[in-house]
């Protein structure tokens, strides 16, 4: 599938993914990680944007965020790139990059799939082998979700609130949700999205962001368009 171009929308979430360098690790101690995090704290509030779920893995990082202003997910990411790449360097003595070229990312349609992709998000520690129970990696907003913690970078979303009047209402409805199995192909549609920079969304929400974008967002179809029967 073609790359379509990225969007950047106001007030609409996106599912963010980077890998390092030939899925090299970007991550070799406790210290990188809270790193990034402190940096990705700095970054957000500078350019306005939203983080509700992340998760930092040796050799990716996954993140739902919305932004407040536009281009602020790319502004972002751009700082926050540079400022972790200057600290490896620094600190390991080296040079050249780290990461895999630029972010990926898909736009989200919020009602049909955020949880979904929170879900998916919060999970890869576990569908990687990482660890034997989600709750045991410390680099995910898993902890955040279910109530083990506040962490103070998340922003919850208003769909998150909408779980319960209270916080221990929610974090225990959103932890309830990890006792259903996760569908293969939901994992495949979500991890091709974003791989592609396609909408993660129906065919409604999709007419509603080329209205907002003014851009297509559906791939052209392949093949040699039919003739017409007055060209035969």
């Amino acid at each position: 599938m073609a790359r379509l171009p990225r969007l950047n929308l106001i007030n609409i979430p996106q599912h963010i993914v980077q890998v390092g360098h030939n899925s090299l690790p970007c991550f070799f101690c406790d210290d990188d990680y809270a790193f990034y995090l402190q940096s990705l704290r700095a970054a957000s509030d500078q350019y306005k944007v939203d983080v509700h779920a992340y998760v930092l893995l040796p050799s990716m990082i996954q993140i739902i965020a919305t932004p407040n202003i536009p281009n602020g997910i790319s502004s972002m990411m751009q700082s926050l790139g540079r400022r972790y790449v200057q600290y490896i360097n620094h600190r390991y003595k080296r040079s050249g990059t780290l990461w895999g070229g630029r972010y990926k990312s898909s736009v989200i349609d919020s009602t049909a799939y955020l949880l979904t992709c929170y879900r998916y998000v919060e999970l890869r520690p576990l569908h990687m082998g990482l660890v034997d129970d989600v709750e045991d990696y410390r680099w995910s907003s898993f902890p955040h979700h279910i109530g083990l913690c506040n962490d103070s970078l998340i922003i919850d979303h208003p769909l998150f609130l909408e779980l319960g009047d209270s916080r221990k209402q929610r974090c225990y409805a959103y932890q309830q949700l990890f006792k259903y199995e996760f569908g293969v192909a939901v994992m495949d549609y979500i991890a091709e999205t974003v791989s592609v920079g396609q909408i993660l969304g129906g065919d409604g929400f999709k007419d509603q962001i080329e209205k907002i974008a003014n851009v297509r967002v559906r791939p052209l179809k392949r093949g040699r368009p039919k003739k017409s029967s007055a060209a035969r």
